[in-house]
């Protein structure tokens, strides 16, 4: 399955769950609140400033806390952080080259994988092509939770392989990725035509936020 960006609907909806967030919590983001948000987008007080048309002693004063801004300066700033977001693709945050493994491949050889590489999920091919995923904790559940553990290792790996991963193309959109991933996906594949050239988790997206 092929993910087709939201683009304008996911930004819109981020910008208002974020609006109706300090709505509904009756209160106004803290100085905390702004730098976080800042942080996550990247941007310098100078780039923030620049992007919400206000002036950069102005962001430096309200993280500092020292100034109590109006309502429609925090709704500048939170358009202005949620913009960024259209602006990062998936080959901004992929991680690459790919750990892969073929289906006729004994299961011991995905442990010693995950073990070598420190991950925890692998797409599964069939002649070059994707045709399934294998994550850590189904290994856990088949090897350490099942009568046939001493069998089961030597068992190809399409005998306990699942669904592959949603498939996004390097273009899409970073906040379409969080989409995926903010529904229960532990990854995201990143194909360019045919072509497996990256895989985004939740920790590359992690990892991204606090370049």
């Amino acid at each position: 399955m092929t993910y087709k960006d939201p683009k304008k609907l996911s930004l819109l909806t981020l910008r208002l769950n974020l609006e109706l967030y300090y709505l509904v919590s009756l209160k106004l983001p803290t100085p905390k609140d702004i730098k976080h948000l800042r942080k996550i987008a990247d941007l310098t007080q100078k780039e923030l400033a620049k992007k919400a048309g206000v002036s950069q002693s102005l962001i430096a004063r309200i993280e500092n806390g020292t100034v109590d801004p109006r309502l429609s300066t925090l709704k500048r700033i939170i358009d202005a952080v949620v913009t960024v977001f259209e602006k990062r693709s998936a080959k901004d945050v992929m991680h690459s080259p790919v750990i892969t493994i073929d289906v006729m491949e004994p299961v011991y050889k995905v442990v010693r994988l995950m073990r070598k590489h420190g991950i925890s999920q692998i797409p599964v091919t069939k002649k070059g092509k994707i045709v399934g995923s294998i994550q850590e904790s189904t290994l856990i559940d088949k090897i350490i939770f099942t009568s046939r553990k001493k069998n089961i290792v030597y068992e190809p790996v399409q005998n306990i392989m699942e669904d592959r991963f949603m498939i996004v193309n390097p273009s899409s959109n970073f906040e379409g990725v969080l989409v995926i991933l903010s529904r229960g996906y532990p990854a995201v594949l990143v194909m360019d035509k045919d072509k497996l050239v990256g895989i985004i988790t939740k920790i590359d997206v992690l990892s991204s936020t606090i370049h």
